[in-house]
């Protein structure tokens, strides 16, 4: 063996000892050695990385910092969405939720995993062949931000999974799914540092995790005491897994961090008793949490229950009653938003509720001011509904003086002072001109927003200022800026680095992708999913316009109420004039390539049982690529059913409705031979 091997051998050595202590001290929290004899281990691997860099490798334990600041984080699409959960606010919903899936499936109960809720910021690591490789934020669900450099830096996030014979192998591809936070103790220190640099202190944990997170500088990330809990994963390759139980005892045997407060629960009576029994102890503990995860614990019947719009029908977010504070009411104004609704708000002596201090809460309408009798002048509880939104739950009636004054609606728009309207089978009212100044300036942000055109330097103040100095009368005076430069420059505030700026990125928002294009129509229900799952099934602008209420409805995820209003926007003449004219404008909408050769254009497939040749996600991928589509149920509208090993209840199902079934030998052929 040469010298060169020899030092090779240590430092694979050092590194595989280095990995093993700090999965020890960081995800089980049992060190076996002192901080010295850690840190002689250290310093050696790290004195020879520098006397030989050519055995540098990315997932060394030394390359956790150094990384120089960037300019801007980087977009990252996510192989399998990363959607967002519904919620629980009482215990009667956990039990509708089990009996909504119960019936679903067609069963008395199932087995579940209940979790802890960490307060923190979701995240996604991928592991190629048991190398950290790329790591994101949860963003949109659909696309986050590459945070790959700043998760290095979280000492309980692994830079190289283990494998056999301490774990099993591992696969060649793993998205995980996981929560970014920061312990209460260590959010505290933070904050008496920052005081002491004259720095502004975080408001709470999850703000500080998120914003440590989002550093463009990872020096400033590894000097904050990030911690992670990994709860999931999203595309595996190369392993399969059976239940939600095994996946996160896997995730723990790969070296992953994964709270031991988790519990597998027969039925839902022992899903209740946990949640009451974690709320118990939800003050003792290390970390915020805001409440518990449920999910059914079999994946099979995951797949077979499948998602609504934005969020699995397997699973469910029961979340702890927020915290409270009482305050006065000293006035209720009245907001105008970009499709018109006017919301009262209400305005509040400045009061702290979970670290945060409201001035400000939604009273939501007319109606629930009437029903909860809310009148200005009131002493009223405040609380943060789903600890973000402050909302006025209550009023502290015993506190009246008889001066408080009932609140009406106004009868015309604070903005525009047109007449509002209440529509009949809604409970709000409505500003129906649509040239108001405020719908202008909603829909103007709204249009420029990060998840639609996404034109930087585009906000709030900027657009009220330009609205009100009359440069933006709509959307498509945004393309017009370009002529107004030397105007834009004399506004205080500007000049002609700024506006150059601005016009840039006004210029670069014209090739937007057919889902972002929609989303910033602002089309009345149509949110980041909904514009995916229209993009997905029609595939251009020029079919969405023309497809019929039928068409519209017979895709999976859209209701008689969205198609309604997807279909008679479309049929608006200044809704369609507004879109010629951003075209005229340049605008100009990217679409995907059409494939030469779709041959199952038009068919739906469903799989149940595992394939030898290819995982469920590369099956899915390949009908994709073709031209199909893939269902997570059956039902008379499917074309074949692809039944692997040890196929579920789809199996059942689908010879009850005389729907084609596909051996795998078949599936590969289909897809080789574009037919069976």
């Amino acid at each position: 063996m040469t010298d060169k091997d020899a030092v090779s051998k240590r430092i694979q050595e050092l590194r595989e000892q280095i990995n093993y202590h700090n999965y020890l001290y960081y995800v089980l929290d049992s060190p076996e050695i002192s901080d010295e004899a850690y840190d002689a281990l250290f310093r050696e691997l790290k004195e020879l990385e520098e006397k030989y860099p050519e055995f540098i490798t990315p997932d060394s334990p030394t390359q956790r910092v150094g990384f120089k600041p960037l300019d801007k984080f980087e977009t990252v699409t996510h192989a399998v969405p990363m959607l967002s959960l519904e919620n629980a606010m009482k215990e009667s919903e956990l039990v509708e939720f089990k009996n909504r899936i119960c019936k679903l499936l067609g069963v008395d109960d199932v087995e579940y995993v209940a979790e802890p809720k960490i307060d923190g910021l979701a995240v996604e690591l991928v592991y190629e062949n048991g190398s950290f490789v790329r790591g994101s934020t949860r963003g949109d669900g659909y696309t986050g931000e590459d945070v790959t450099l700043n998760l290095k830096t979280i000492r309980s996030i692994p830079l190289t999974l283990f494998g056999p014979p301490k774990a099993p192998p591992v696969p060649s591809r793993i998205d995980v799914r996981g929560e970014v936070y920061m312990d209460i103790k260590d959010f505290e220190i933070l904050n008496k540092e920052r005081e002491k640099n004259g720095e502004p202190p975080f408001a709470n944990p999850r703000n500080a995790a998120a914003g440590s997170l989002r550093q463009l500088d990872p020096n400033i990330t590894a000097t904050r005491p990030l911690k992670i809990f990994c709860y999931g994963v999203g595309l595996v390759q190369g392993h399969t897994f059976k239940t939600q139980w095994e996946v996160l005892q896997t995730l723990k045997k790969w070296g992953l961090r994964v709270n031991h407060r988790i519990k597998r629960c027969n039925n839902i009576g022992e899903v209740i008793e946990f949640c009451r029994n974690f709320q118990e102890i939800r003050d003792t503990l290390p970390y915020e949490t805001d409440g518990v995860v449920i999910k059914v614990d079999d994946l099979e019947k995951q797949r077979i229950l499948g998602e609504k719009t934005r969020a699995p029908r397997w699973a469910i977010a029961y979340k702890f009653p927020s915290e409270e504070a009482m305050t006065r009411l000293l006035d209720i104004e009245v907001q105008v938003g970009r499709t018109g609704a006017l919301t009262p708000v209400a305005i509040l002596e400045p009061v702290n509720v979970g670290g945060v201090t409201v001035r400000r809460a939604t009273l939501h309408n007319q109606d629930e001011i009437e029903r909860k009798d809310i009148r200005i002048g009131d002493m009223v509880i405040v609380k943060r509904a789903g600890d973000v939104i402050p909302e006025v739950v209550r009023v502290v009636k015993e506190k009246r003086k008889g001066t408080e004054k009932p609140f009406k609606m106004v009868e015309r728009c604070p903005v525009c002072g047109s007449k509002v309207y209440k529509l009949p089978d809604e409970s709000i009212f409505r500003c129906l001109n649509v040239r108001c100044p405020a719908q202008i300036k909603g829909s103007i942000v709204h249009f420029a927003s990060k998840g639609a055109m996404d034109i930087d330097g585009l906000g709030e103040k900027i657009v009220s200022l330009f609205v009100d100095k009359g440069f933006l009368r709509d959307i498509t005076d945004i393309y017009r800026l370009k002529d107004k430069a030397e105007e834009l420059e004399k506004l205080e505030g500007f000049g002609k680095k700024s506006v150059s700026n601005l016009l840039n990125a006004i210029e670069n928002s014209k090739n937007p992708t057919l889902p972002r294009f929609l989303y910033a129509l602002g089309i009345r229900h149509v949110g980041e999913h909904m514009a995916h799952i229209l993009a997905e099934n029609f595939g251009s602008l020029e079919k969405i316009k023309s497809a019929s209420l039928e068409e519209l409805t017979a895709i999976p995820g859209i209701g008689e109420k969205v198609a309604h209003s997807i279909y008679h926007y479309f049929r608006n003449p200044e809704n369609l004039k507004l879109i010629d004219d951003l075209f005229k404008l340049g605008v100009r909408v990217v679409e995907e390539p059409k494939e030469e050769e779709r041959p199952l254009e038009g068919k739906t497939f469903v799989f149940t049982g595992a394939l030898e040749s290819m995982t469920r996600s590369e099956s899915s991928e390949r009908v994709k690529e073709l031209g199909g589509k893939v269902s997570n149920s059956v039902s008379k509208n499917t074309d074949f059913v692809v039944v692997g090993e040890n196929p579920g209840s789809k199996y059942e199902k689908a010879r009850k409705l005389g729907v084609r079934i596909l051996s795998e030998e078949e599936f590969v052929r289909l897809l080789e031979q574009g037919r069976v």
